[in-house]
């Protein structure tokens, strides 16, 4: 079954997205880019206040794959005690050997309860053979998402065929899937078919469609309500 993964960037708007029974809340701040990071402190207060209820995700930032960099994101973001923790796999930067140093801590970490979660950008075309490493590096799951938002949804910017791809070598290795990117309530019906484990949404959230506007809660109850008719 797919779930909703909803994009909120403040306890207001976590406490919205948890009323509408949204299945992850994910924690960033979209006015800083395309996986832009909410402050420690915020974090740690919506991880207290949520209290387990909902499985809460974060992102690290738009870190270019510097190892040591990245490394210390991640470890900070953990330490907030949410349950996922989504790295951008941007162009910049040396992926494999940021992989390896994630790796010495992986293990780690997930005793600490957090898994990782990589992210890969559809408009920049990932080579998605580095799914295989992405499982051997302890990794929990893997995103589409877009980088730039003005090139449109991930269905405008990925061909069928390429995201389908995507969702069978998730499902082989096997890591959690996840579908996002400007992604609109039309766009439900076309993604569900491929049973993705969630679909990420922010823009098609918020007042005006504006991904840096705030949640509407009628908007998060469309989207919660599509979804849950597209799985009937």
């Amino acid at each position: 079954m797919t779930g909703m993964l909803a994009s909120v960037n403040s306890l207001q708007e976590a406490q919205l997205a948890l009323d509408a029974e949204v299945d992850i809340i994910d924690l960033k701040q979209p006015s800083k880019g395309a996986l832009g990071a909410l402050e420690i402190d915020l974090i740690i207060t919506i991880v207290t206040a949520i209290n387990g209820i909902c499985p809460i995700s974060a992102t690290i930032g738009d870190l270019p794959m510097h190892p040591d960099s990245v490394f210390k994101a991640v470890d900070d973001m953990v330490n907030t005690g949410v349950d996922y923790v989504k790295i951008g796999f941007f162009p910049d930067g040396d992926w494999l050997a940021t992989l390896q140093k994630l790796r010495s801590h992986t293990d780690l970490w997930q005793q600490q309860r957090t898994g990782l979660i990589a992210v890969l950008f559809a408009d920049t075309q990932p080579d998605l053979t580095i799914l295989n490493t992405l499982k051997n590096s302890g990794f929990k799951g893997v995103m589409l998402d877009t980088m730039d938002k003005q090139k449109g949804s991930l269905t405008q910017v990925m061909a069928p065929v390429t995201i389908t791809q995507f969702v069978k070598l998730t499902r082989q290795h096997p890591l959690l899937c996840g579908l996002a990117g400007s992604l609109k309530v039309d766009d439900i019906a076309k993604l569900m078919p491929l049973n993705p484990d969630y679909l990420g949404f922010r823009g098609a959230l918020c007042n005006q469609h504006n991904r840096t506007a705030q949640l509407n809660q009628s908007a998060v109850i469309k989207i919660k309500q599509a979804i849950k008719h597209a799985t009937l």
